[in-house]
């Protein structure tokens, strides 16, 4: 039985870090295990500059800890009047790694967002000529569908016909909560990839509703059934390169997520590495975690390989970390897996 393992440093290729008291409370949490992050711009107002993302970037960095070293790759948020040059300069200059759509109103702060895929297509054609990455939040806002089923209706219906028309743009499908959205993306080729969750590997849709509404447990995309989960973690556990970490960690003040209409997200920088430990080594897959956080993502976005590693090592006793951390007049709750784990993230080191 394995108890100890050391891993490449991993990459989280889906983060929130926000803004402000925020951002300084939470970023260190993030850079205590990963390298680097592909940071989300849906700030207010969103990143849609590469100006604005390069004083972002620096924002972020004043917040990384002296004894840490951590790189965030910025991203534009993709609007409809988004200017195709601006894009591809940030690109060239190395300041923007990839643009990010939002349906308009899928999630928070995606107001700015893009209400008709046809309206971007000129920035799209773009992007395709130059490389750039489009990340996807994959859901129709269509009040008319399901919640459960809008990432199904938004590959069908926006998804695979915008690939069909640009068949060399790379796509980042991210945050897949559904068997629909891994057997999609294991269907493509080359050019489409996915990110996967920490909580959506790890809960279902009654950690949400049974026995009672658990608030930290809500986000969007929402918890899926419980065969959803398990497909998840079939991809993630794989070894398929197109599957890879993006954490999605989303921190939102308690007392927004406690109230009657609370926010999406759940934080979960703190954990993430001991719960995906835990989880596959429930499958027997422990030597594939690598790949998956460490791996596959930075060979899609044509990285080099950390240098730095992380020592995993199992434990006697059950994690217990703290329900909540400070940040500013707020604390954040730090997301519970709902199982006990046994693994520690004991080492992140730079090299």
């Amino acid at each position: 039985m394995t108890e100890d393992l050391v891993i490449t440093r991993p990459d989280d290729m889906h983060l929130h870090l926000r803004d402000g008291e925020m951002l300084g409370a939470v970023t260190p949490c993030s850079c205590r295990d990963f390298a680097r992050a592909i940071i989300m711009p849906n700030l207010v107002p969103p990143v849609t500059t590469a100006a604005a993302a390069r004083a972002y970037r620096g924002r972020i960095l004043a917040a990384v800890p002296e004894t840490d070293a951590f790189e965030p790759l910025m991203t534009l948020y993709l609007t409809e009047t988004t200017d195709p040059a601006e894009l591809k300069a940030g690109f060239r200059d190395g300041i923007v790694k990839a643009a990010k759509l939002y349906p308009a109103d899928a999630t928070t702060n995606s107001d700015s967002g893009v209400r008709d895929i046809r309206n971007v297509m000129p920035v799209l054609e773009r992007m395709a000529d130059a490389g750039i990455s489009l990340l996807v939040h994959g859901e129709v806002t269509d009040p008319e569908i399901d919640i459960f089923d809008r990432e199904a209706v938004f590959i069908d219906h926006v998804l695979d016909p915008l690939r069909k028309e640009l068949p060399e743009l790379r796509v980042v499908l991210e945050h897949v909560t559904t068997r629909n959205g891994v057997d999609y993306v294991k269907s493509a080729d080359a050019g489409l990839a996915a990110t996967l969750t920490t909580h959506h590997l790890s809960l279902n849709r009654n950690d949400i509703l049974a026995g009672g509404i658990r608030p930290h447990y809500y986000c969007l995309p929402v918890l899926k059934r419980e065969e959803h989960r398990q497909a998840l973690l079939a991809a993630a556990t794989s070894g398929d390169a197109r599957f890879f970490l993006g954490t999605d960690s989303a921190p939102h003040p308690t007392t927004a997520k406690e109230t009657a209409c609370g926010c999406a997200g759940m934080f979960t920088s703190v954990n993430t590495m001991p719960i995906l430990a835990t989880l596959f080594e429930q499958v027997a897959k422990l030597d594939r975690i690598e790949a998956f956080t460490s791996l596959n993502g930075a060979a899609f976005y044509g990285l080099a390989r950390n240098s730095g590693k992380l020592h995993l090592r199992k434990r006697a006793e059950p994690q217990v970390w703290p329900e909540r951390i400070r940040a500013g007049q707020e604390d954040v709750t730090v997301c519970d897996p709902g199982f006990p784990v046994y693994w520690d993230a004991i080492e992140g080191t730079a090299a």
